[in-house]
């Protein structure tokens, strides 16, 4: 559910899962801490969001990302 705050909207769990994020909490947590992915938001207790504009760069570099990399060759 896409939530707004003022001008900042923000992504939940679901919201990663619409946009093809499809990885465990584990796996987000590793990736924030490397500074692999945006960080979380705690909202209260064990809610967190992310800001919807972050997640959108973060798929947009990913997207710039394979316009120059080769993941296999066939």
């Amino acid at each position: 559910m896409e939530l707004k705050t003022g001008q900042q909207a923000l992504a939940n769990r679901a919201d990663l899962a619409r946009f093809g994020i499809k990885v465990s909490n584990s796996t987000l947590l590793r990736w924030e801490a490397a500074g692999r992915f945006p960080r979380r938001i705690r909202m209260a207790g064990t809610s967190v969001a992310w800001l919807l504009s972050e997640l959108e760069d973060w798929i947009a570099a990913r997207s710039a990302e394979r316009e120059h990399t080769h993941y296999a060759d066939f």
